[in-house]
């Protein structure tokens, strides 16, 4: 075992019975846990990397009407599923989700498979997104990890965060007869009481087994300030500096349309999405018809938006009747929706 690293404990150690209870009691009401379908379960888990649970239940609910089942999803063009995605970004996930619906159909009948390997060899699932799905939607008895299951182990351990293996740790933790439900409520834990900055230690259900907790830490001598400070960061990653960053955009409008434009295909970033004319530099004596904020990732924009008279070029009027069939970007939505074309 690496030099740092906690014993792994046995099951008796960690309250398996009092999470459970906690999360059956507290769980959020999200709607893919209303169901046992595991195409829904596994589109949620999709749309769920590297997105907030708000922005994906508006999303997750139309996306759903209009594409209810894997086979409907494995039909559709690809087009029509970037078109649904949109707003949510990161795209590739999207492209991932319409391939791999169309080799379950293909190659597996129309049904998911039940085992990790399997749904790992489809398009756009990796090791957590497998072991989710395996475990959520077939009770398979295997553990996740995720940034909020290693806050949990770390603060649980009082782990030395470098020198860990999150993954057998979280295997040695699993509930085995709820697998499922068991890595649900670890992730539900760092969501709402194991926070990063502020953990609610009070109502947490496993302060009694925390070697963390601050009545633990005070025992171990370490209410110094110092020890304060290793216990707010235990298992929080440090956040990234955000970028700010300046953009304009045209809006141009006649007859029930809008001027947009088509990234390339080729593009690395959102290709083939459509969106407003960029302006490389904002008109410096006009005013904005308005602004707005945009952020991806770690970079947060200041967008102005000018009228444009006449036709921008490079791009085609668009009736704004079709605009919810084209994979537009998160920005040109959020556009669109402030101009209140859509």
């Amino acid at each position: 075992m690496t030099e740092g690293a906690p014993h792994l404990p046995q099951s008796a150690d960690v309250g398996h019975e009092s999470l459970l209870r906690w999360y059956d009691s507290n769980r959020r009401d999200l709607p893919w846990r209303r169901s046992a379908d595991p195409y829904r379960i596994w589109l949620s888990e999709i749309m769920l990397q590297q997105t907030r649970v708000a922005a994906v239940l508006e999303h997750y609910r139309a996306f759903l009407t209009r594409f209810p089942t894997v086979r409907k999803l494995a039909a559709a063009p690809l087009e029509s599923v970037l078109a649904a995605w949109s707003g949510l970004g990161y795209y590739r996930r999207a492209r991932s989700l319409h391939r791999a619906a169309q080799q379950i159909v293909g190659r597996h009948g129309g049904r998911l498979p039940r085992t990790v390997p399997e749904l790992r060899a489809l398009p756009g699932i990796g090791r957590y997104t497998s072991a989710a799905v395996a475990s959520i939607a077939f009770g398979v008895p295997v553990a996740v990890v995720d940034g909020n299951v290693e806050r949990v182990i770390a603060r649980l351990l009082a782990a030395n965060v470098q020198a860990v293996d999150y993954w057998a740790l979280a295997e040695s933790l699993l509930e085995r007869s709820r697998p499922g439900d068991w890595n649900q409520a670890m992730m539900e834990l760092g969501a709402t009481v194991c926070l990063p900055r502020a953990p609610q230690c009070g109502q947490c259900p496993l302060k009694r087994w925390c070697k963390s907790s601050p009545a633990a830490v005070a025992v171990a001598g370490a209410e110094s300030p110092r020890g304060k400070r290793e216990f707010a960061r235990a298992g929080s990653p440090r956040p990234q500096r955000k970028r700010h960053k300046d953009e304009a955009y045209l809006l141009a409008q006649r007859r029930r349309s809008v001027y947009l434009v088509r990234r390339d295909s080729r593009a690395k970033v959102m290709p083939g999405m459509w969106e407003l004319p960029r302006l490389p530099l904002p008109p410096s004596r006009r005013e904005p018809l308005f602004r707005l904020k945009h952020s991806i990732t770690v970079t947060d924009y200041d967008i102005a938006v000018f009228d444009a008279a006449g036709k921008p070029g490079g791009g085609r009027w668009v009736a704004l009747q079709r605009i919810p069939q084209l994979p537009l970007t998160g920005l040109a939505r959020k556009v669109l929706r402030r101009a209140r074309l859509i």
